[in-house]
C-alpha cells in the first residue's frame, strides 16, 4: 500500500479534478502490475496496473489508494475491470466519498466474490487526497500558502527589492511544490509589481499548473509575462462581477472568473469556491501580503509553508503579511508543525491546520 500511495502522489497537480490514485497488483509475493491515474482523461491506476499484469492478475491481491470507481465517467468502472480480471482480493486505503461511488465500488466487488479490505494506511491516504476530499465536502480546493521571507518576516527591502531573499535550493523546492498543485495563485498587486511567470522550471515537468490572479478590475499589464503567455499556459483572472475581463486579456488566452467583491478586493472565499467549481483541488498561493492575510483571516489556509533566509531587513522592509486585525493572541489561528528541514542556507517549515491534512 505504501508503494500504491507513492505512485498516486506522482499525479498530484496533473490529474484534477480527479483524485491521484496509485495501484499495485501482487501475486505470490511478487509485484506483477502497477499504475497511477493517467492525467485528466486517461485510464485510472487500476486499469493500467491490470494491463501490465495481464494474466498474472488472476487470483492476485490489488492494493489501491482509493476505492475503485463503480460508475461510467471518462473511463469505464475500475471495479468491473478488476472483476473481469478475476482478482482474488482488493485492499483499498479508504472509501471514495464521491456520490457516484461512495461504497458502491466495494459492494460490487464483494457481490462478485472478491475479498475486500479497507482502511489500510487510511490516514496517509486522506492526507494525499486532501484537496480532492475538500472539494467534495467544502466545494473549494485545498490551499497551501507559501511565505519566503527574512528572519524578521520581510519579503522585500524598504526600496522594494525582493530577488532573491532565499537561495537556489529553496527556490527549487518551491518549483517542486508548484508542480504538486493544480494552480499557483497570486494577488493582482504581486502580478503587477513582480511580473512573475508562475511556471514550474528546471524539473522537466510535462504539465504546468494553472496561473491564477486575484484582481478586482483585472488590472494586469497587457505586455506582462502572464498576458503574453496565456495561450501557452492557462491564466485565470478572478475579477469582480461588475468588472469583466478586458478583451485584450481574453484575446491572449486568459480566462475570466467572476467573483464576489469584499471592499476593494476580490472576496477570497468566493474566488476559491469558483475555482472549485472549475475543478481545481489544490492551490499554491505565493502572495502577496494582502492576499495572504485575507486567506488567513478567512480561515482558508490548510497548509502554511515558510522559507526563512538567514538575514534581517528591519522594520522598513515589506512585511510578509498584511494587517490581520488581531488584538488578542487567542484570536490568532495556531498551526501544527508538521516538518522542518534545511534547504541550503535557508530553513523550510511546514505547518498544517486542524484535521484538514
Amino acid at each position: 500500500m505504501q508503494l500504491a500511495l507513492s505512485l498516486g502522489r506522482r499525479g498530484l497537480g496533473r490529474v484534477w479534478p480527479r483524485p491521484a490514485v496509485g495501484c499495485v497488483i501482487v501475486r505470490d509475493g511478487r509485484i506483477v502490475g502497477r499504475g497511477m491515474t493517467d492525467g485528466q482523461t486517461g485510464p485510472h491506476g487500476e486499469v493500467l496496473a491490470l494491463r501490465q499484469a495481464g494474466a498474472a492478475a488472476r487470483g492476485a491481491t490489488v492494493y489501491v489508494g482509493l476505492e475503485p470507481c463503480s460508475h461510467h465517467g471518462k473511463v469505464p468502472p475500475c471495479a468491473d475491470a478488476l472483476i473481469k480480471a478475476d482478482v482474488a482480493r482488493v485492499v483499498s486505503a479508504m472509501e471514495d466519498p464521491f456520490h457516484k461511488v461512495s461504497g458502491r465500488g466495494h459492494a460490487r466487488l464483494r457481490e462478485a466474490g472478491v475479498t475486500v479490505e479497507t482502511g489500510l494506511m487510511e490516514a496517509e491516504a486522506r492526507r494525499d487526497h486532501a484537496g480532492f476530499l475538500m472539494r467534495l465536502t467544502d466545494g473549494r480546493p485545498m490551499v497551501t500558502l507559501k511565505l519566503a521571507m527574512s528572519l524578521d518576516g520581510r519579503i522585500a527591502t524598504g526600496s522594494g527589492e525582493s530577488q532573491w531573499i532565499t537561495g537556489p535550493e529553496a527556490r527549487r523546492a518551491v518549483h517542486a511544490m508548484r508542480a504538486r498543485h493544480d494552480a499557483v495563485m497570486v494577488g493582482g498587486g504581486t502580478a503587477r509589481a513582480d511580473d512573475p511567470s508562475l511556471t514550474v522550471r528546471g524539473l522537466g515537468v510535462s504539465a504546468q499548473p494553472v496561473r491564477v490572479v486575484l484582481s478586482r478590475r483585472a488590472g494586469l499589464p497587457e505586455d506582462g509575462v502572464l498576458a503574453r503567455t496565456g495561450a501557452e499556459v492557462p491564466v485565470w483572472v478572478c475579477h469582480g462581477r461588475e468588472d469583466p475581463l478586458p478583451e485584450a486579456f481574453a484575446a491572449q488566452g486568459a480566462v475570466g472568473v467572476p467573483c464576489d467583491v469584499r471592499g476593494r478586493y476580490v472576496d477570497v472565499r468566493s474566488a476559491l469556491m469558483a475555482l472549485g467549481e472549475r475543478g481545481l483541488t489544490r492551490v499554491f498561493c505565493e502572495g502577496g501580503g494582502s492576499l495572504a492575510a485575507s486567506l488567513l483571516q478567512a480561515g482558508l489556509v490548510d497548509e502554511l509553508v515558510t522559507m526563512a533566509a538567514g538575514l534581517a531587513l528591519g522594520a522598513e522592509g515589506v512585511p510578509a503579511l498584511g494587517a490581520l486585525e488581531i488584538a488578542w493572541l487567542s484570536e490568532a489561528e495556531r498551526f501544527a508543525l508538521a516538518e522542518v528541514r534545511p534547504l541550503g542556507g535557508d530553513v523550510m517549515a511546514r505547518w498544517v491546520r486542524g484535521r484538514s491534512l
